[in-house]
Order: structure tokens, then C-alpha cells, then sequence
């Protein structure tokens, strides 16, 4: 197969791999037939320019579309697009139905729309690929017009609304004005991804822009250790990992007597322990230490000592050395004789992260210092074996991103699944997962001036906890040198995620939430032609006439202060003099108005019908407002679309606010 590149075509071989029952599809450049230039466009994920980069994403874009469709003969329901790299699908699938099906590109849209699943994996803007125009010009300029677009409204799908050409072409917007359901890969992830993108819907509260979330889950029983499930096993219901899912599944873990628990995890703790003395020594051996110094070094290593894990990527976001901040303190937490503590730091920096590579030189620095020689350990060569020891083998896990950068995070819930207890910002999957009985938190949810700022409040939380909670509780043994309350935090934290977080869970939300609603709608509606170019008839009636919606109120609209429990009715007028009644829906908008003037404890509640003209297009709505606590309200009223083919009432970008006389 190929794919059109400019003045030439780019041939591309495949791969099956079978992954169990699943078929996973390869695509390689590397043939003869292509220059020796694009034959490397397959080679390697990281490193290219931007060229190499729009080049990699054509591929996976449209040439996954041409093997799924043209080849294997599929014909998907659902695609689902992981971050905006594989974005340029949408267009492929649009050409596809406008080809096949002979109709315009924005019935040919919609129908793409219904079909398409966008998660966003980033916080961060830099995170999503942004080229240059020219260079997406010289790969599109032949396919947009097969399009039926002119230039600008091609490049306009990759720009926020604007009425100027922006300067690049944002591969994570053109995935979001296409995909008919959006979301983020955790709670905090989605609420900071709304706020992000917000601007690709101006009329729409940032908040409430459509995209929601489905926090990110993992294969629990790839990263349970062996002999932990074979614990679970005899301890938990009969085919447990069948309902894996499950909270309750997973209460009886309670049942396990703590010696058992304990005895495996020592005995984890030990292997682990093992492989940092090899992976250390090898180190240390080939940077030209002496054996006496390597010893010294690697004989300190205390099965009996807390052990702290940080393991990932070292991207400067997550602050690997943020423990370092006051090497004073740090140095006297690690030193206690009577309570001693071990650190291992495990991870790689992208290739061209400079930044992320001083981090790892500078843990390597502190680490030879004498204070801290055999007491922190750094590993080389971070893969998934070494990963499987760290996240079973240590007793604590440490993650201390800058919040709110962390999407979603997942090698905590590796680390919890196997009763490693974590020691965490409030960021990501933790900020929904910590529930004050299963681990520890670092920081607060508090906004700073700076980065240093914020750097030295979340250190000094580290040592403070580290100080008053983490080293008592666990060096609170009892005879058998056991932590009684030690083991309670291992098996809560084990109770209270190993099904929440699971990628069992995480399938469940996308089915239930994503893929069956758009399976539901793809069946009852967008199969009809006749029903997809009547609906986007609708939509141009609706923007042509979104103008002349006015609302106004019927009582008073002033805040209101009112005694817990009161119940307030609130009424409107609306009038619609071109769109139908049943298009509509009404809605009074509510909460809690601060000192700071931001509204909090936001509802939104439908408001009921009650009076009409339909002469003059009139229409008065009445709710009831239950207000459940004292204090200074406000509240609004407003207008959004209503079809049943509508995906998401925010896509369209439409609402209307009352307005005052």
C-alpha cells in the first residue's frame, strides 16, 4: 500500500502481530521501493524535525484508515484517536464518504464526527504538534480540494475560530472540532483540558466545554506480582479477575492474614534490592569506580530500611529532585541510625530534553555525596522487567509533579495494586483516587505567585510528612516487626484501587460512555444519508437564526440570600420567532456567589414549559431552585440547542444568555 506524498508516493509494508486474540497492524517504510530518506520515516519514534514528524503522522493517519478500510476490508464503528498525532484520520475517513457516498464535506463531517473518539493525554499546550503552514500546504495541497475546501478553510480546521490564518496548524484542535466525543484521562486532567482548549468553542464557558473524562486504568495482572496473585487467589472470590472491575471484588483483600502480606512483600523488597546492587554496580563499574568504592556503596542497602521508588520519565514537570530542595533536611530524615531510609531513582529523559538530563546527572551527583552514599541509588537502563520489581518491591511510592501537569499518571496505581503505598501530589489519577485512609498526600491544591514558590511549599510537605507520618507509621513494629498500621495502609490502598483503576474499568467507561452512544446514534441515524443532510440543514437554520433568541426574566434577578433548605421558584420568557419550540432547551444556571465574586457550586437544571403564544413565539418557563446551604446566590437563565442526532450540545457552539432591558 501507499500513501501521496509530494511528487511521489511513499510505499508502506504491514505487519500482524497477534497479541493474544488481539491483532495488532504494523506499518513499515523501510522497502526498497521508497528513496532512502523516506524509508526512514518508520525508524524511530523521537527525534525528526517537523517534516519527519507531519510525515510519521500522515502515516498513521491516513494510511491506518487505507489498511483498515481498503485492505483488511473493515468497516469501523467507532475510531479512537490517542492524542491529536493520528488526527489526520478524520480527513481521510471525510474524503472516504464524500467519495463514496457523493455528498458535501460537511454532511460528509458529521457523519466522520459520529464516528470518531478523541482523548487528549496532555495538559500542557506544547504537547500537542503544531506546523508550520507552508508545510502542511505542501503535503495538502492536493487533497484539500478533493475536500471540496479552498486553502484557508482547510487550514482553518487546525486553527482555533479566527478570523485571521493563525500561524500553525494544531493537530490536537483539528481532532476536536472532528470527533464527536472528547475527554480527558482523569478528573483534573478533563477540567484543565476544558480550560485549555476553551477557546475552540468562544461561545461556550470554558468549563463547560465538551470534553469529559475517563481516567486511565492498567492491566492489573501484567503488573501483579506473581506471588501476590497467587495470594489473591486464594484470599478473593473464585474468578475474581472476571469482575476485576469491581469494588467489592476487592474487599476481601482485608482478609489476609498481615504476616502473609508482609512475608511476600519482603520478599519482593529483597529481589528488588538484588537488582539495584547488580544495575549500580555495573554502573559505577564501566564510570571507572573501584570495587572498594562500589562496595561501600552497594553493601549499605537495607532490606529493613523504608524504601522511597521514583520511577518515569524525567520530563522537568515532574520534578524528580524536588526531595533535594534542602539537602540539610533530607540529609537528616535519610541518616536516623534508629529509622533509616533508602532512596531508588529508576526513568530516561526524551532524547533531545536537556533538561531531563541534568536532572538524572544531578541525582547521580547528590547520590555520591558522602552523607548520602548507599542510601540513594540511581538505576540505568529504566525498562518494564525493572519496572515490575520497583513497583512491588518498594515501600513507598513517590510522585511529585507540578500540579495540575500531570494527566493521569498510572505507575502509582501499578505500585498500589501491589500494596505499595503512595506518597503523591494531588495531581492526576490521585487527586480522585486518595481518600485519606490509603496514602499520603503532598502540597495542597493552592495556586502560587511562582514556581519556586511552589517548589518550597511542596518540599517542605514532603519532609514534614516523611518526619510526622510516613517513617513513625512504619517503624511502628510490634514483635514479629510488623507495622500494624502500616499493613492497614497496604491493604487500603490495594481495596480502594485495584478495581477503580483498573483497565477493566477504564474499558467499561469508554464502552458505556463513548463507544455505545455513538454506536446507538451511527445506527438510528447517521446510516441515512437523508437524515445527516436534514440535520445539517438544521444546524444552518439554527446558526442563521441563533441571533434573534431572547430571554428574559420574570422575577427578580438580583442575588438572592436565603436560609439553608429554602426552596425559590424563578421564571423566564423566552422568544424564539424562527426556531421551533422543541429545538431548545431551557435552562437556569445557579450557585454560590464568593466574596471574590466567582460562582461556585454550580447546577444547572432543566426549566419546565409551562405558558406559551405561539402567535408571538413566546414561551415561559418556571423552575424550582433548591438551595441546600445559607448564603449569597446567583442565578441566570439560558438557552442551548436540542436535536436527537446532537453528539454534544457544546460542539455547536451555540448558546444564548437573558438579557436585561
Amino acid at each position: 500500500m501507499y500513501v501521496k506524498f509530494p511528487k511521489r508516493r511513499l510505499y508502506l509494508k504491514v505487519w500482524q502481530v497477534n497479541v493474544g486474540r488481539v491483532k495488532l497492524y504494523l506499518l513499515d517504510s523501510d522497502i526498497e521501493k521508497n528513496n532512502p530518506e523516506d524509508r526512514n520515516v518508520t525508524l524511530r519514534l523521537y527525534g525528526g524535525d517537523q517534516e519527519m514528524r507531519i510525515r510519521q503522522e500522515i502515516v498513521l493517519g491516513q494510511a491506518g484508515v487505507e489498511l483498515l478500510t481498503r485492505y483488511l476490508k473493515l468497516d469501523p464503528t467507532v475510531y479512537h484517536m490517542n492524542e491529536g498525532h493520528s488526527a489526520f484520520l478524520t480527513l481521510e475517513i471525510i474524503k472516504n464518504i464524500i467519495k463514496e457516498k457523493q455528498v458535501s464535506f460537511n454532511v460528509a463531517k458529521d457523519i466522520a464526527s459520529s464516528k470518531t473518539v478523541f482523548t487528549t493525554h496532555t495538559p500542557v499546550p506544547a504537547g500537542n504538534d503544531i506546523f508550520p503552514l507552508d508545510l502542511v500546504e505542501k503535503y495538502f495541497k492536493d487533497f484539500w480540494p478533493r475536500l471540496g475546501l479552498s486553502r484557508e478553510e482547510f487550514l482553518k480546521l487546525g486553527m482555533k475560530p479566527c478570523k485571521e490564518l493563525e500561524p500553525g496548524f494544531n493537530m490536537g484542535i483539528l481532532a476536536l472540532k472532528i470527533a464527536g466525543k472528547k475527554n480527558g484521562v482523569s478528573k483534573l486532567h478533563g477540567a484543565v483540558s476544558r480550560e485549555l482548549f476553551g477557546d475552540v468553542w468562544p461561545e461556550i464557558a470554558a468549563n463547560e466545554s465538551p470534553i469529559g473524562y475517563v481516567t486511565n486504568g492498567i492491566h492489573t495482572c501484567s503488573w501483579l506480582a506473581p506471588r501476590l496473585k497467587e495470594l489473591y487467589n486464594k484470599y478473593m472470590m473464585p474468578f475474581w479477575q472476571d469482575n476485576i472491575h469491581k469494588d467489592n471484588v476487592w474487599e476481601k483483600i482485608r482478609n489476609i492474614p498481615d504476616e502473609k502480606l508482609w512475608e511476600i512483600h519482603n520478599d519482593r523488597k529483597v529481589k528488588l534490592l538484588k537488582l539495584v546492587k547488580d544495575n549500580v554496580t555495573e554502573r559505577l563499574r564501566r564510570s571507572g569506580y573501584n570495587y572498594e568504592d562500589i562496595n561501600e556503596i552497594v553493601s549499605k542497602l537495607n532490606p529493613n530500611a523504608l524504601t522511597i521508588g521514583f520511577a518515569r520519565r524525567f520530563a522537568t514537570y515532574k520534578r524528580a529532585t524536588l526531595i533535594f530542595k534542602d539537602l540539610e533536611r533530607i540529609t537528616q530524615i535519610i541518616n536516623n541510625s534508629d529509622r533509616p531510609v533508602q532512596l531508588i531513582f529508576a526513568g530516561k529523559a526524551h532524547p533531545a530534553d536537556k533538561e531531563g538530563q541534568d536532572l538524572i546527572k544531578y541525582i547521580h551527583q547528590v547520590s555520591m555525596m558522602p552523607q548520602f552514599k548507599g542510601k540513594i541509588f540511581l538505576l540505568e537502563n529504566y525498562n518494564i522487567a525493572m519496572s515490575r520489581y520497583l513497583v512491588s518491591g518498594v515501600d513507598v511510592w513517590l510522585n511529585n509533579p507540578r500540579r495540575p501537569m500531570e494527566a493521569s499518571g498510572t505507575s502509582g496505581q501499578k505500585a498500589s495494586v501491589n500494596g505499595v503505598i503512595n506518597f503523591s501530589v494531588l495531581d492526576g489519577w490521585w487527586a480522585e483516587g486518595y481518600d485519606q485512609t490509603n496514602g499520603w498526600t503532598i502540597g495542597t491544591n493552592a495556586e502560587y505567585d511562582s514556581y519556586e514558590a511552589q517548589d518550597m511549599a511542596d518540599s517542605q510537605s514532603i519532609y514534614k510528612t516523611l518526619e510526622e507520618k510516613i517513617i513513625p507509621t512504619y517503624y511502628d513494629k510490634d514483635k514479629n516487626g510488623m507495622s500494624k498500621k502500616w499493613l492497614q495502609l497496604m491493604k487500603n490502598s490495594i481495596v480502594t484501587t485495584g478495581g477503580k483503576y483498573s483497565t477493566a474499568r477504564m474499558l467499561v467507561d469508554y464502552t458505556e460512555q463513548y463507544y455505545l452512544p455513538l454506536c446507538n446514534l451511527t445506527k438510528k441515524y447517521y446510516q441515512n444519508i437523508d437524515n445527516v443532510a436534514e440535520f445539517n440543514n438544521w444546524k444552518n437554520d439554527l446558526y442563521t437564526n441563533w441571533k434573534d433568541v431572547k430571554i428574559t426574566q420574570v422575577n427578580d434577578l438580583d442575588d438572592i440570600t436565603i436560609d439553608a433548605g429554602n426552596n425559590i421558584e424563578v421564571a423566564c420568557e423566552v422568544e424564539l420567532p424562527n426556531i421551533s419550540i422543541d429545538n431548545v432547551t431551557v435552562e437556569v444556571y445557579y450557585g454560590k456567589i464568593l466574596e471574590n465574586g466567582i460562582v461556585e457550586d454550580v447546577h444547572i437544571v432543566p426549566m419546565e414549559l409551562t405558558e406559551s403564544s405561539e402567535e408571538e413565539r413566546k414561551y415561559y418557563f418556571t423552575s424550582k431552585i433548591e438551595l441546600k446551604t445559607g448564603g449569597n446566590y446567583g442565578y441566570t437563565f439560558r438557552v442551548m440547542p436540542k436535536h436527537e442526532m446532537i453528539l454534544e450540545p457544546a460542539n455547536l457552539d451555540l448558546i444564548k444568555w437573558v438579557t436585561r432591558d
